[in-house]
């Protein structure tokens, strides 16, 4: 077993990187960074907590899992890949492209496993969605709207809401998203973006529109801070069928409550959020959502750092999202149409 490190218990180490790795067996947490001792003990009472600086010092620790504020990203990631550690990074990756082609080239020099934390890709919504596309069911899909709106008009003082690099909600949901495209369907031809300010008060962007060209085919990636209605999570719109599913993977929520990633209702959805296939006859067909596991993730990274081989989701991968993410900040400033 890999002795793992998580730096961060906020929503992410306590919902995500901290369960997971504690599920899986290629790993074993060993010790999470942060200052909330008591939440930590709460769900882990002989959990050894420690600081970021220590950790990254520990030799006994071999893979460090990075939850942090966006802008600690980089630097807590540089200092664990230069002290020996395999790394993970939740999204973003980093806050720019330079910054994750640094620590390519610093990981790829010290012989460790790098990657980012897109864990969206075992989403069960996500799962089906491929399998669909897989099946030739929708022939060949025009448009493709993958949306993740909420509905939170309050601006805060968490970092996320603040004027500073990292924040803002196209650098929190936009790597998801365009990963997700990225992974049907490669990197686009062009690109078009509208970024807004939406919300009395706010000074980080709460609204994005994305939308990506491949040839006839437009995805739009988009989320919003302002819609109460819920929009469709996933629509397909194909030359054979449509396909159109509401909701979110159930796996975030049940973690957040305490649940563990090997209990067998992990990952199952309820059949009433089941996505619909729309027919050009007018019928309509229910379609089980397929299993989401998140665990994959960490067990690739695990057999990754055993093996030698590539981790689930690359570096590299996570850097031709971020590349696309400045791309589609430039388009918005200039109100423009790019082509990469």
């Amino acid at each position: 077993m890999i002795r793992t490190g998580v730096i961060g218990y906020g929503l992410g180490g306590m919902a995500f990187h901290a369960p997971l790795v504690d599920a899986v067996p290629e790993l074993e947490l060993a010790a999470i960074a942060t200052s909330r001792a008591d939440q930590v003990h709460g769900r882990y009472p002989a959990m050894a907590v420690t600081t970021p600086e220590a950790m990254i010092a520990d030799p006994a620790i071999q893979l460090i899992a990075i939850s942090t504020p966006n802008d600690s990203h980089f630097p807590l990631a540089e200092a664990a890949l230069n002290a020996g550690k395999h790394v993970v990074i939740d999204k973003p990756f980093t806050n720019t492209v330079a910054d994750g082609e640094t620590l390519i080239a610093l990981a790829k020099a010290k012989g460790l496993v790098l990657s980012a934390f897109h864990n969206r890709r075992w989403d069960g919504d996500f799962l089906t969605v491929r399998k669909l596309l897989d099946s030739g069911r929708l022939g060949d899909v025009r448009l493709a709207e993958f949306r993740w709106d909420r509905f939170r008009p309050e601006v805060t003082t968490l970092w996320r809401d603040l004027p500073e690099a990292g924040s803002g909600m196209l650098a929190d949901l936009g790597p998801h998203l365009i990963d997700q495209a990225l992974v049907l369907w490669g990197m686009p031809e062009a690109l078009h973006a509208d970024i807004a300010v939406q919300r009395d008060g706010a000074r980080t962007d709460d609204y994005f529109v994305v939308t990506l060209h491949y040839g006839r085919k437009r995805v739009v990636c988009s989320a919003s801070r302002l819609i109460v209605s819920p929009s469709p999570r996933f629509a397909l719109r194909g030359t054979a069928a449509n396909f159109v599913k509401y909701g979110l993977d159930p796996q975030e929520p049940m973690m957040k409550a305490g649940g563990s990633a090997n209990d067998p209702a992990y990952g199952v959805e309820d059949a009433a959020s089941y996505g619909v296939l729309n027919l050009p006859d007018g019928s309509r067909e229910t379609v089980p959502t397929e299993r989401g596991d998140y665990k994959r993730y960490y067990s690739g990274v695990g057999r990754a750092i055993a093996e030698g081989g590539k981790p689930p989701v690359t570096a590299e991968d996570a850097v031709a999202g971020l590349r696309l993410i400045e791309l589609a900040r430039q388009s918005s400033a200039e109100g423009r149409r790019i082509v990469l």
